[in-house]
């Protein structure tokens, strides 16, 4: 028996909203002044979405690896200029080593997920490559965004530890290696507790996709367990790249620290 999509239509789409209605009535009754917050959101969550389903919709039908690789590179300058947002502190230019750190290790782990893993021909098929993808970047980014927070934070808050390790002659290197690994440490935590809960807790994004689109929940958990192992690696090499990179800017040629307490 053929399995039919449920439809939903513009009135079901405005019923949703009644989630966000409690959500701002939750938030007032509490002072927590986050109505214009989820306001914005709601707003931005409708536009960017529908812009996105339209463009998918003629990149699927182009099917050119050009515009396949341009929209990934897009999507991935827009996640780090979201993570340079999102880090407060801004001493350090390190918007270029995380969009850098980003365009390697999301290209390197998402081709060998479609080209090896899934053995897609070709690899960049629109249809394999930019879900898989936009999921490796929606996922690590986060992870980044936290490693940076935690590296820039610790490296001022500590920074006499720092300077006396550096007085005793420590590289910089050597001095900010505990830091370095605090900061990995932090990016990576929530995708190895996501990967001990899966299954059992919750059902993930993408196997529950499947799953509503009318998959063998056996293709549809074989396919989650390669994203969930992709999401994996793809938070560690990224989160190693950028706090490498970024590290090497907070010190100069002397090996002094640059960044400035607040």
């Amino acid at each position: 028996m053929e399995h039919q999509i449920a439809e939903i239509g513009p009135l079901q789409l405005a019923f949703g909203l009644v989630f966000i209605l409690i959500s701002g009535l939750a938030s007032f009754a509490y002072s927590l002044k986050l109505e214009k917050d989820l306001l914005i959101g709601t707003v931005r969550t409708f536009v960017q979405l529908f812009i996105m389903g339209y463009i998918l919709r003629f990149v699927f039908d182009l099917s050119h690896m050009a515009v396949v690789i341009g929209v990934f590179s897009f999507m991935i300058f827009f996640a780090a200029w979201t993570i340079y947002g999102r880090v407060k502190d801004k001493q350090i230019p390190f918007f270029m080593p995380v969009f850098l750190s980003m365009i390697f290790s999301y290209f390197l782990v998402s081709y060998l997920v479609t080209a090896v893993v899934v053995n897609v021909k070709p690899w960049w098929e629109p249809r394999y490559f930019i879900p898989l993808g936009g999921m490796v970047i929606g996922n690590s980014m986060n992870a980044i965004a936290i490693s940076l927070e935690r590296l820039i934070g610790e490296l001022k808050s500590r920074r006499s530890e720092i300077e006396m390790k550096l007085c005793l002659g420590a590289t910089s290197r050597e001095a900010s290696q505990p830091i370095l690994r605090n900061a990995m440490q932090a990016g990576m935590i929530p995708s190895i507790n996501s990967m001990m809960a899966v299954g059992m807790v919750f059902i993930p994004g993408m196997m529950t996709g499947q799953i509503l689109a009318g998959s063998d929940p056996l293709t549809a958990i074989k396919y989650q367990i390669v994203v969930m192992v992709m999401l994996s690696g793809s938070t560690a090499l990224g989160t190693l790249l950028t706090v490498l990179l970024v590290r090497k800017r907070c010190f100069n040629a002397c090996d002094q620290l640059v960044l400035r307490p607040d």
